[in-house]
């Protein structure tokens, strides 16, 4: 008997079973209105989780007002938020997906335009943002406010709480973003965190926020609901985050209760030249999985499903993360089965195709 290949195999976190390998990776879609969900949102994550995926993450959603990268994100900072998101984590579930959500802060990289130009509306202001720093993200960017001790202990209280709102409204797992340079991240790279504090210098300090996040977030949800976190591996520059550095916090966050780790690179300031090619941040994956013991998820110019195929049949990631193109062909899923031999349901509407 042929062996199922890798892609189809079910994952376990905690109680969440993913029915494949396969997971939608958070990609902002810059459409909500006062950090609520639209048509836009429900169309784009019900298609991907009728696609076939194991797993669904929505975008980046803000945990506070000030953190959201523009005026157009996701929200959960208040319960209101979280009843509309439900129903984007019901409509996945329906089909046939595990839904997640990306808890974020975007830090001094908040309080941006939309990527795109167009129509604004009366709500598009620029606020006051934070970090760990008062630098700047660039030239001419806005100089952040500089987070003191009590106002870092908001934040971990900000994550978690919503992290409590999004379980109970019906996301069975989260994930905490630490990655591409947004606030977490600049509590984590030398690059960027200048403090002399409990939260700066030494390893230790500049982990501490992230620390503290997964601490309360475990605490705060249900046994049963995997916490995963997303970073970027290394910051592409001397003297930056470092994949060892990686390796060594994810052990440290597996023992606080985290379930995997979502290895991503890059972000944490402009200019920095990254070698973006085919599956350039798979090694950072294997490097987490072998390092630490935790599940790891390789994303990056992923595209093609026999690639995917072997990154795990390979030993090098215990998923694969699909973003831009999960844009492209939400069906992907369906496709690679179909180029793999392997015969995958179908919702009942959709059976004549198959």
């Amino acid at each position: 008997m042929e062996a199922t290949p890798g892609l189809f195999i079910p994952l376990k976190l905690r109680d969440a079973e993913l029915r494949n390998r396969i997971i939608v990776s958070p990609m902002c879609q810059y459409s909500a209105e006062k950090g609520f969900p639209t048509d836009w949102h429900r169309v784009h994550y019900g298609s991907r989780a009728v696609g076939g995926a194991g797993m669904v993450i929505l975008e980046a959603t803000a945990v506070t007002p000030e953190g959201r990268i523009s005026w157009a994100d996701l929200g959960i900072w208040d319960d209101a938020h979280a009843a509309a998101l439900g129903e984007l984590a019901g409509l996945i579930e329906t089909g046939g997906a595990v839904p997640a959500v990306q808890l974020a802060h975007a830090g001094r990289k908040a309080a941006t335009e939309r990527p795109w130009k167009g129509p604004e509306p009366e709500t598009n202001r620029i606020w006051p943002i934070v970090s760990s720093t008062s630098v700047p993200f660039s030239d001419g960017s806005q100089a952040p406010h500089r987070l003191n001790p009590k106002e870092i202990g908001d934040l971990v209280e900000a994550f978690a709480a919503a992290a409590g709102r999004a379980v109970n409204t019906g996301f069975r797992a989260v994930e905490i973003h630490a990655a591409h340079g947004y606030l977490l991240h600049q509590f984590l790279s030398p690059l960027c965190n200048d403090r002399d504090d409990g939260y700066g210098g030494t390893f230790d300090g500049r982990t501490r926020l992230l620390r503290e996040i997964v601490t309360e977030v475990r605490r705060t949800i249900p046994a049963g609901v995997p916490v995963l976190v997303r970073v970027s591996a290394t910051d592409w520059k001397d003297g930056g985050w470092t994949i060892e550095d990686t390796v060594r916090l994810a052990a440290g966050l597996k023992d606080l209760g985290a379930d995997f780790i979502d290895c991503s690179s890059g972000g944490i300031a402009p200019g920095i030249r990254i070698p973006a090619v085919p599956g350039y941040q798979v090694e950072f994956a294997a490097a987490v999985r072998n390092g630490s013991g935790l599940p790891s998820g390789a994303v990056g110019l992923i595209t093609e499903s026999r690639q995917a195929e072997d990154i795990l049949a390979s030993g090098k990631a215990d998923a694969v993360l699909l973003a831009r193109e999960m844009l492209r062909d939400p069906y992907w899923l369906r496709r690679a089965a179909a180029q793999l031999g392997k015969q995958i349901s179908a919702p009942s509407p959709y059976m004549r195709a198959w």
